[in-house]
Parts: C-alpha cells; sequence; structure tokens
C-alpha cells in the first residue's frame, strides 16, 4: 500500500463553489454520470460520460441493486429558550448511554422513553435541567427539557414526550414542527425539498441525511431496471451522526466513526445469496448500502447474515469487500470517510484524478449532484470479494 494511503491529507483536492449543487435536476435520471472503465485496457478513455438513464444499459440481467429504504425525519427543530433566545435543534437517535458509561459522563440521566440525542446551537448556553419550547408556524408552542449532555458526541440530551420512544413515533411531531435538514453546504431551500430529498422507495423513518445516490433512480428508470431482469433488494441503514462528523485523524490507522443502526433481514441475504448462484453482480446503490453490507459481513468473518442494530466499520483503501461489487454513488466532500470507502475500490490516486476531470466537465457534486457509476470490472482486483474476479 501507499504510505499516503494513510494520511487524511491525501483525500484533499480543491472544488470551485460553484459545483456544489444547490437544486437537484428535474427528472431524478436526468443527472449526469461519470462512469469508470476498467484502467489499463488498450488506449481506451478511463471514464465515459453519461446520463444516470443509461445506468439501466450498464447493468445485466441477474444483478441484484441493493438499495437503502430509510426515510429522512424532519429533524431540524426551532426552539426558543425562556429569554427568548434562539436554538436549532437536530434530531439524531433515541438517547442511549453506552454500557461502559459512568453516570458522570451521562451527567447522571436514566434512560427513559422519549429522550432523544441532538446537536444543538448553541450548545454551550444549554446547561441540564433547562427548557425550550418548540417553534413552528400554525403550531402551538411545545415544551421540551435538555436533561443533560453526551460527552462522546458533544450533543444534548433532550427529553421529548414519553410517547415518542423511536423514529416512527417521533415522526408525527417531527412533521408538525421540523424541517428536513439539509446539508450546511446547501444554501437554496424550496418546499420540494421535502419530498425530493427522499429516495422514492423511503419507507423507514430515521435518517437526519438522505442516502444520496438513490435520489437518481425515478420511478420511471427502476421500472426499466426491473424490465431488463435486475433484482432490487433492501437494507436499512439509518444515517446519522458520522454524516455532519468530519475527520479529524491524519493517521488513518486510527480511525473510528460514529457506530450506525442497520438492518439487513433474512430475505436480503437470501437474495445476495440467489445472485451469486446465478452468477450476477452484487450493486451498491450508495456508500450506505455499501456500509450496512460490508459491517454486518464482518461481523460474521466475511459471511452476510441477518443482523439487527449498531455496526461500526471503517473502509479505507486495502479493504478487500466481501459483498460489494459494484456501485453507484454522489461526488463526496474531501477528506472525508466517503471518499476513503470509494478509494479502497479503485485507489485513491485514480478517484482523484476522476474528480478532477469531473470538476473540469463541470460535474455537479455532493448530495443534489451527479453521479459515479463504479462497474465491477473497475474496481481493484485486490478488493473485490473472493471469488467474484
Amino acid at each position: 500500500m501507499d504510505p499516503a494511503d494513510l494520511r487524511l491529507s491525501s483525500y484533499d483536492f480543491h472544488l470551485p463553489e460553484e459545483r456544489i449543487a444547490q437544486r437537484p435536476v428535474e427528472p431524478r435520471h436526468a443527472a449526469r454520470l461519470l462512469v469508470v472503465d476498467p484502467a489499463g485496457v488498450g488506449s481506451a478513455p478511463h471514464a465515459r460520460h453519461r446520463t444516470a438513464w443509461d445506468l439501466q444499459e450498464e447493468l445485466r440481467p441477474g444483478d441484484l441493486l441493493v438499495v437503502n429504504d430509510t426515510r429522512v425525519l424532519r429533524a431540524r427543530l426551532e426552539a426558543r429558550r425562556p429569554t427568548g433566545g434562539a436554538v436549532e435543534l437536530l434530531v439524531l437517535e433515541p438517547w442511549q448511554p453506552l454500557p461502559s458509561a459512568s453516570a458522570t459522563e451521562a451527567e447522571g440521566v436514566a434512560p427513559a422513553p422519549g429522550q432523544w440525542l441532538c446537536l444543538a446551537k448553541p450548545a454551550k448556553k444549554l446547561r441540564p435541567g433547562d427548557w425550550l419550547e418548540l417553534v413552528a408556524d400554525g403550531q402551538p408552542p411545545l415544551a421540551v427539557q435538555v436533561l443533560g449532555s453526551d460527552p462522546s458526541t458533544g450533543g444534548r440530551i433532550v427529553q421529548f414526550p414519553p410517547e415518542c420512544r423511536d423514529a416512527a413515533a417521533l415522526e408525527p411531531l417531527l412533521v408538525r414542527y421540523g424541517a428536513i435538514p439539509l446539508p450546511p453546504y446547501i444554501h437554496e431551500h424550496d418546499p420540494s425539498d421535502n419530498e425530493r430529498y427522499q429516495t422514492r422507495y423511503a419507507a423507514r423513518p430515521g435518517a437526519v441525511a438522505a442516502p444520496t445516490a438513490g435520489l437518481h433512480l425515478s420511478d420511471a428508470l427502476l421500472e426499466a431496471i426491473r424490465a431488463r431482469g435486475v433484482e432490487l433488494a433492501t437494507t436499512t441503514l439509518h444515517v446519522g451522526l458520522g454524516t455532519f462528523r468530519p475527520v479529524e485523524a491524519e493517521d488513518l490507522r486510527h480511525l473510528e466513526l460514529h457506530s450506525e443502526w442497520v438492518e439487513v433481514t433474512p430475505r436480503l441475504v437470501e437474495a445476495v445469496a440467489a445472485c451469486r448462484a446465478r452468477g450476477g453482480r452484487v450493486i451498491a446503490i450508495g456508500t450506505t448500502s455499501v456500509r450496512s453490507l460490508e459491517a454486518v459481513a464482518q461481523l460474521h468473518g466475511g459471511d452476510l447474515r441477518p443482523h439487527t442494530g449498531p455496526v461500526n466499520l471503517v473502509i479505507q483503501p486495502g479493504y478487500r469487500f466481501a459483498v460489494v461489487q459494484g456501485l453507484l454513488t454522489n461526488f463526496h466532500l474531501p477528506k472525508s470517510s466517503l471518499l476513503l470507502l470509494v478509494s479502497a475500490l479503485i485507489g485513491r490516486e485514480r478517484l482523484l484524478a476522476l474528480y478532477a476531470e469531473a470538476i473540469e466537465r463541470e460535474y455537479r457534486f455532493f448530495s443534489f449532484g451527479d453521479a459515479m457509476w463504479i462497474a465491477p470490472e473497475a474496481v481493484l482486483s485486490s478488493a473485490q470479494p473472493t471469488g467474484s474476479a
């Protein structure tokens, strides 16, 4: 391995601000698609330039697409302190202290229904016992209480009504008081974001950010893909705090990421096994699907088995994939864990060269941007699942 692959600074690149997509294209499948061709094949270019609609032609009958069916919560809340000061909350996940956490670390908060971990602005002004009022147009103020802080995340533990014990129960409250939490680099907001920042197959509430590669799959494209003889299967990974946390460790051998809640069902395990048996390819739609499949497989010695619960896996160059053979993904932030993951598939230097070409050709980056298709044939042989070459 190139020693530079283990340094965070090696994953930096300059992105002009105008390349950051502020609005999605319509229809969904009209986004541009950078197709990564196998390296070292004659004089062929290393990439082709198509649209997301053309993804169907890159797939083969018998392939399996694994999509993440998480639904983004309207998790951004506006609140007032008793002094009238404004507060912003970002609801992340039901709060549960780590098994090893002491009462001091959790500030003595005993877990109870309706407690949620939230990021807050300004967090320093929120102390245990403080009351806040959630405010929204057309809604009466709703009182919630700050119970304590969570040192591992810098977040605040907030008591919502006790019936709000999980995402499905909290969602009606968030629909009334909350807004879709678009990333901070998106400065334009529109009521259509409530629908457009969701995949067409979003079904299970719990995410605070969209699995954005899936935003390109329109109903028409999904129908065309199925008509081609490609099967679809779902996993669930609720995108959480890790999306908002920058990677800070320069030495990537010490990198740790925030855990994420996933579910891999017996039906998905059976679909993957059936795909392999018929000679199809397992294609992940988005890095969240990759993390779900790979993290669960690693928990079981490389075998994909049913699993529900938190996982924590760092994927970076040198990783050999256990399940995933190809990937549809968006263009990611510099020095991000997602850039490390995609580099593990095709190599860091090659990925950065492709990004440079995308910038030169005015591709649109990040959540509402364009996409990249990495076929199994373009994946490094050292990263391919054993027996898939």
